[in-house]
C-alpha cells in the first residue's frame, strides 16, 4: 500500500494536532488540574501517534506514544503536572515540528530519535510505577480502551492461530513448496488487530511492510485486495518465506505496528501442506520497549531505499510537499458548482443562438445580452473562487502565544499577548507568507519594546507588559496591527546610531523628521540591540519585514511615542491572484496599476510643476507631492515635445503620496496576475503581467517600489 498519496493530508492534519497540543499545553500550564484539557492533550497525542504509525514514521510515533503514556498517568492521578513537565512537553512539540519539517521537505521524518526527550518522559512513567502505579501498559495497545485491548490479546493467545485452519489453494501450496525447496524457511503468521482500530487496512499493510524486511510474503489470507478494501474482521494471516531463523524478530517487528495486539505464528513444512498441521504456534514474548526496539530495527526503512520497495514515497523524496492543500467549507463548493452550472448554460445559449441564425451571425442585441450574462456569471464565479481561496489568518497567528510564552521566560520579562480578528480572511498564498514578518514584529516588541519589570514599576506601569495583534478588513485590504505598551522608539538613540554608523551626517540628522528617523530602522543590517543574542542584534529583522510585506503587495508603517509604546501597521491585499486595475499607456505600451493603490487622477499643467532639491513636485490642494515620469523609469524613448498638460495618477503607500505621469488612461479592468518568473527580475517595478481581452500583454507596475 503506497501511503505517499496521503502525505499532504498527513501534513495538514499533523499541523492542526500540533497547534491543538500547543494551545492545550499552554492552558494546562495555567490550570494544571483541568482534566478536560488533559483529555484533549491525550486525544491529540493519540491521533498523532496513529497518523505517524500509519505513514510509517516510527520515530515520530515513538515520541508521541511516550507523550500519550505520560498523559495516561496524568489522567489516572499518578503523575502531577508541573512546570518542568510543561517545558519537556514543549520541547517534544518542537521535536515533532522538526519531524514534520523533514517530511515537508523530503517526505521522510529524518534520523533524530530524540532519545533525551523520550528518556525525560519515561522518567515520569518510572516515577509513577515506583509509586505503586498499575502494571506497565503494552505500548502497542490503544490507550483509551486499554482493558479491551488486553482482553483481545488474551483471546488471541488462548485460541488456535487462524493460519492453521486456512484451506490453501493448489497454487498457494506450490508457492510454499518452491520456497521450501529453495532452502528458505516459511512461517505461517496471524496478526490480531485491536477491536477499536479505525484503520484496519492501514495497520495490515504496515505489518506487511515490517515483515518484508525479513523476506517475501507468498500467500495472503484474505487476499491483499480484500485487506485493502477492509473486507476482513480483526485478524489476518499470511505466509512469509525468509532466511531468518529467529521467529521472534519477525513477530516483534510486526507487533511494533500501532494497534496490533498480538502476533502468532510458526514454521510450516511439507507435513503441514499434506495434513494441514504445523508446529505449535509461537507468541512473541512481549518486552517492555515493544515500540522502541522494533522501531530501531524498522526505522532505517524510512531513510534507506530497500529492494522490496518498502519506503515512503521514493519518487517524491527530497521534494517539498507543503502548502498545496486548503480545506473548503462545503457551502462554498456548492456555490462554486452553481456558478459553473450557470457558465455551462451560457455556453449552451450561445451555441443555440449561433445555430439558429442560419449563418447570419448574432444580432447586436443578442450579442450584447449574452456578453452581459457572461459578465455577471464570471464576476460571481470570480467571487466564489476567491472565497474558496480565502482562509482565516488564525492558522498563522495561533503559534504566537507559545512564542511569546517562550520569550517571556528567555528574556525574564512578564508579558502577555492579546489577539483579535483571528477569523479575518486572506488569500491562502498571502497567509502562508505573512507568518515570518509578523513573528519578527512580535519578537521586536518583546525584546526592544517592553521594559523590564523594574523599569515598568518605576514608570507606574503594570509589571506584565502587553503586546497586541489586531487584524481587520479595510476595503480591499487586510490590516494587521502589532502594538505594545513598552518604551517606544527613542528617536534620539536611533539618530545617534545612524550618525555613528555613517548612515547620515550630524547636520543631516538635525533636519530629519521623526518619521524619517524611524524609517531608518527598516534599513538592511540596522539594529539597535546592544548585544547579539539568538533573539536580536544581528541586523536581520525589520528590513526583512519590509521586503517580505512589499513582496506581497503590502506596506508597513510605524507610529511610536517614547515611554508609551509603538504600533506597527501592516496593510496587505486580500488576494494576489485577481485584482481590479487601472490600465494606462506609456509610449503606446499598456501597463496596469492596482486600483487599491490609487488615490486620485489629476490633469496637471506643466507650469504647476515646481522643483525641490532638483526633484519635480506638485502642490495638490496644499499637499506637496513628488512626481515620477514613468517613461524615464521604464527607459522609454523620450517624446520630442512635452504636452502643456500632464495626466498624473496619484498613488498612495501608507501615508506617502507620489504622482505617476502617464501618456493616457485606458479605463478600469479586472485582471488576472501572471508571474513572469525570472524573465524581468532585474526590474523590480514590474511585478507581473496580464493577458488582455485582445490577446495583448500588459505589464503590472508595483508602485510600492517607487516610494
Amino acid at each position: 500500500m503506497d501511503v505517499s498519496q496521503y502525505l499532504e493530508i498527513f501534513i495538514d492534519e499533523t499541523s492542526e494536532h500540533i497547534q491543538a497540543l500547543s494551545d492545550n499545553i499552554m492552558a494546562l500550564e495555567k490550570e494544571p488540574h483541568d482534566m478536560d484539557t488533559v483529555n484533549e492533550i491525550f486525544r491529540a497525542a493519540h491521533s498523532l501517534k496513529g497518523m505517524a504509525g500509519t505513514m510509517g514514521f516510527k520515530r515520530m510515533q515513538h515520541l508521541t506514544h511516550t507523550m500519550e503514556d505520560v498523559f495516561q498517568e496524568v489522567r489516572s492521578d499518578k503523575v502531577q503536572v508541573n512546570s518542568a513537565m510543561i517545558d519537556i512537553l514543549f520541547k517534544c512539540l518542537d521535536a515533532i515540528e522538526g519531524y514534520l519539517d523533514n517530511v515537508k521537505n523530503t517526505s521522510n521524518e529524518g534520523t533524530d530519535d530524540n532519545e533525551a526527550l523520550v528518556k525525560s518522559l519515561e522518567d515520569y512513567l518510572n516515577a509513577a510505577e515506583n509509586g505503586g502505579a498499575a502494571p506497565e501498559e503494552k505500548p502497542a495497545a490503544a490507550p483509551a480502551p486499554a482493558e479491551e485491548s488486553a482482553v483481545s490479546a488474551d483471546a488471541a493467545e488462548s485460541q488456535e492461530a487462524a493460519y492453521l485452519s486456512i484451506e490453501l489453494a493448489d497454487e498457494e501450496k506450490d508457492a510454499i513448496r518452491a520456497s521450501l525447496n529453495a532452502g528458505q524457511k516459511v512461517y505461517g503468521i496471524t496478526a490480531y488487530i485491536d477491536k477499536e482500530c479505525l484503520l484496519k487496512a492501514a495497520r495490515a499493510f504496515l505489518v506487511f511492510k515490517a515483515v518484508e524486511e525479513f523476506g517475501q510474503i507468498i500467500v495472503f489470507h484474505p487476499s491483499s485486495q480484500d485487506i485493502e478494501d477492509e473486507h476482513f474482521e480483526f485478524d489476518f494471516s499470511f505466509f512469509l518465506a525468509t532466511a531468518e531463523t529467529d521467529f521472534d524478530k519477525i513477530a516483534n517487528a510486526a507487533k511494533a505496528v500501532t494497534e496490533i495486539v498480538d502476533v502468532l505464528g510458526g514454521e510450516v513444512d511439507e507435513a503441514f501442506l499434506s495434513s494441514g498441521k504445523a508446529d505449535e504456534p509461537e507468541s512473541a514474548e512481549e518486552t517492555a520497549p515493544a515500540v522502541a526496539e522494533p522501531a530501531s530495527q524498522a526505522a532505517p526503512a524510512a531513510a534507506e531505499t530497500k529492494a522490496s520497495g518498502a519506503t515512503n514515497a521514493p519518487a517524491t523524496k527530497n521534494k517539498p510537499v507543503a502548502g498545496r492543500t486548503v480545506r473548503v467549507d462545503i457551502e462554498k463548493l456548492d456555490s462554486l458548482m452553481n456558478q459553473v452550472s450557470e457558465l455551462i448554460i451560457a455556453k449552451n445559449s450561445l451555441v443555440s443562438l449561433s445555430n439558429s441564425t442560419d449563418g447570419k451571425g448574432l444580432t447586436q442585441q443578442e450579442a450584447t445580452e449574452q456578453i452581459e450574462y457572461l459578465e455577471r456569471i464570471t464576476t460571481t464565479l470570480h467571487e466564489s473562487v476567491m472565497k474558496v481561496r480565502m482562509v482565516p489568518i488564525e492558522s498563522t497567528v495561533n503559534k504566537f502565544p507559545r512564542m511569546i510564552r517562550d520569550l517571556s521566560r528567555k528574556l525574564d520579562k512578564k508579558m502577555e499577548l492579546i489577539m483579535t480578528g483571528e477569523d479575518t480572511e486572506l488569500d491562502r498564498t498571502v497567509v502562508d507568507q505573512i507568518g515570518d514578518p509578523l513573528q519578527h514584529l512580535l519578537r521586536n516588541s518583546a525584546d526592544h519594546g517592553l521594559e523590564s519589570a523594574e523599569v515598568r514599576r518605576e514608570r507606574g506601569k503594570p509589571e506584565t507588559g502587553t503586546i497586541r495583534l489586531d487584524a481587520y478588513q479595510e476595503g480591499n485590504n487586510v490590516v494587521i496591527e502589532v502594538s505594545d505598551d513598552g518604551n517606544g522608539i527613542d528617536t534620539e538613540a536611533v539618530k545617534a546610531k545612524a550618525i555613528e554608523r555613517g548612515v547620515v551626517t550630524a547636520d543631516q540628522a538635525e533636519t530629519m523628521s521623526q518619521k524619517e528617523i524611524i524609517d531608518m530602522l527598516f534599513m538592511p543590517s540596522f539594529s539597535m540591540a546592544k548585544q547579539i543574542t539568538d533573539i536580536s542584534g544581528r541586523g536581520v529583522g525589520l528590513d526583512v519585514v519590509k521586503s517580505n510585506i512589499e513582496a506581497l503587495g503590502g506596506d508597513v508603517e510605524v507610529k511610536s511615542k517614547l515611554g508609551e509604546g509603538s504600533k506597527f501597521t501592516v496593510r496587505l491585499p486580500l488576494t494576489l491572484a485577481i485584482i481590479q486595475a487601472l490600465m494606462v499607456e506609456v509610449r503606446d505600451e499598456k501597463y496596469a496599476i492596482a486600483l487599491a493603490s490609487i488615490e486620485t487622477i489629476e490633469n496637471i499643467s506643466v507650469t504647476d510643476i515646481k522643483y525641490v532639491e532638483a526633484k519635480e513636485v506638485i502642490n495638490l490642494r496644499g499637499v506637496v507631492i513628488p512626481i515620477i515620469r514613468l517613461d524615464q523609469i521604464l527607459e522609454c524613448t523620450p517624446e520630442k515635445e512635452d504636452d502643456d498638460n500632464l495626466t498624473v495618477v496619484i498613488v498612495r503607500k501608507g501615508d506617502k503620496l507620489v504622482g505617476l505621469v502617464v501618456d493616457s488612461l485606458g479605463g478600469q479592468q479586472e485582471i488576472v496576475i501572471k508571474s513572469l518568473g525570472k524573465y524581468i527580475s532585474y526590474n523590480k517595478i514590474i511585478s507581473g503581467a496580464t493577458v488582455l481581452g485582445d490577446g495583448g500583454i500588459a505589464l503590472i507596475l508595483d508602485v510600492n517600489v517607487l516610494m
